[in-house]
């Protein structure tokens, strides 16, 4: 990392306002079916635009305007490194991330992945950091549902949704 900045700057990460498409496809990802369809399709979607723009975009950056970093753990099993697509949320200098996986009942398995080994890997367009998560404190976790809310509501959704069936784990990536 550059000395005296913090991860987000650092990467150049940010989220920027939205266009009446990425509004729209952001609160329709917010929904119960649009989580459901993003859930199933996405990993698949990103993988054709990756490869069609030559690894420049994704489908959340084209489709919803939003910021995609690359996070790479190691399997809790396997122990293969396997790379997640994941829109994180800029905070306290830092970046943080939420396991909603589209409010569906199941943690993704990232989230697993950071709680066997919290070392990581983090890449946004061509620059690579490694970092370790550590779990957000409750009133972090607030934070971070609030700060990205701003950006995607469908995070308070999905926060909503899965109330009282799993609890949505929260990370604050630090250098390593």
């Amino acid at each position: 990392m550059i000395s005296g900045m913090g991860l987000a700057t650092d990467l150049g990460y940010t989220h920027h306002s939205a266009n009446p498409l990425h509004k729209l496809v952001r609160w329709g990802a917010g929904t119960r079916p649009g989580g459901w369809l993003f859930a199933h399709s996405l990993r698949h979607l990103d993988d054709v635009v990756g490869r069609l723009t030559r690894g420049r975009h994704s489908a959340p950056s084209l489709l919803a305007g939003l910021a995609v970093l690359d996070v790479t753990t190691t399997g809790r099993k396997s122990g293969q490194r396997r790379t997640s697509h994941l829109i994180a949320t800029p905070y306290a200098g830092t970046l943080a991330l939420l396991g909603t996986n589209f409010g569906q009942p199941s943690t993704p398995a990232w989230v697993l992945n950071l709680e066997a080994d919290p070392r990581a890997t983090v890449t946004y367009r061509g620059t690579v950091r490694e970092v370790t998560a550590r779990a957000a404190t409750p009133a972090e976790t607030d934070e971070v549902f609030a700060l990205a809310g701003e950006f995607y509501p469908g995070y308070l959704n999905y926060r909503e949704r899965v109330a009282g069936t799993r609890r949505i784990r929260a990370f604050v990536l630090e250098p390593a």
